[in-house]
């Protein structure tokens, strides 16, 4: 395989008509190329491919309506980006009340590993964890207001301000690790299992950190699927040849499943309709391809809508 060269606007323009892409306008397609970059097309073109492995455009295909597939991922990752630091933020809130409660909120509590699960093959994971914590304590902490007005005046950081400077990934990996107590107080809450916590939350971590740096959205698969739900079944998703739920496991509508769990139900409402909004307003402005190709691809079921009022 040959080496990519680079390639001025008016060569990338060419080589996108002689796809059999049509540009009607050469100073917007430039534009856009220029301050997107050529890059962004390779993550939606496919959706307007011919099938017949030629890699050429379906016939009609205009750059506008690629780039309305561009636009649209980047409003969909901003819709979750906020809603997911909801969840983060009152995980935060919650775990650091639990275990406040329950063991103590300075350093000598929360960094000491007998607060933590009796398992003797974790204990690896919660020696590194709790480096992992001082780390960003030690680089953050001096940074964040709250934490260094802590330190200043009274010498210790209580646990509900430490947890404003530790990623989402850590509070996850921090939970997976708490004693059964605390973790069932904290499923209770949000009236899940233990086991669908230890599972959601480093896949929202993971999506946080994908719309965080707009990576591809809409079209992003889990390295691991879901357990079912009751959403599942009644929003009657179809079983596919290998028996298992055709959308709704490792696909974006897995991550819409975990955010109806875990936001509350005046938050969930609104980022979807949010979401219906976006999806209407990219409907008006394709032409070659139906919204249900791109439903598909996403994992969203044609009555997603109906997981609103389950």
């Amino acid at each position: 395989m040959g080496s990519k060269t680079f390639k001025t606007l008016d060569e990338q323009i060419e080589i996108l008509k002689d796809k059999g892409l049509v540009i009607d306008d050469i100073d917007y397609a430039k534009e856009i190329l220029l301050r997107e970059n050529y890059f962004f097309l390779s993550g939606y073109r496919h959706l307007f491919l011919k099938d017949d492995g030629s890699r050429k455009f379906i016939k009609g295909t205009n750059f506008r309506e690629v780039y309305s597939m561009f636009s649209f991922d980047r409003q969909l990752r901003n819709i979750l980006f906020k809603n997911i630091l909801i969840v983060e933020n009152n995980l935060k809130s919650i775990l650091s009340y639990v275990m406040s409660k329950n063991h103590g909120f300075k350093e000598q509590h929360y960094l000491n590993a007998d607060n933590f699960v009796k398992d003797y093959s974790k204990g690896r994971q919660i020696n590194d964890l709790l480096r992992k914590m001082k780390r960003q304590i030690n680089v953050n902490g001096k940074q964040h207001a709250a934490t260094s007005h802590y330190m200043v005046n009274y010498g210790y950081i209580p646990l509900w301000v430490v947890v404003k400077v530790l990623s989402f990934g850590i509070v996850g990996e921090l939970y997976s690790v708490l004693q059964k107590d605390d973790q069932q107080e904290i499923a209770n809450i949000y009236k899940v299992s233990i086991r669908n916590m230890i599972d959601y939350l480093p896949i929202l971590a993971n999506y946080r950190n994908l719309c965080a740096h707009e990576d591809l959205c809409f079209n992003n698969k889990t390295h691991k699927g879901i357990e079912r739900t009751k959403y599942h079944d009644l929003l009657n998703i179809e079983i596919n040849e290998d028996g298992e739920y055709a959308c709704g496991i490792n696909d974006l509508f897995a991550i819409i499943i975990i955010m109806k769990q875990l936001l509350k139900d005046e938050d969930f409402v609104l980022m979807m309709n949010e979401i219906s909004y976006e999806i209407d307003i990219l409907d008006g402005k394709l032409h070659t391809i139906e919204i249900e190709k791109v439903l598909n691809v996403m994992g969203f079921p044609l009555n997603y809508k109906e997981i609103v009022r389950i």
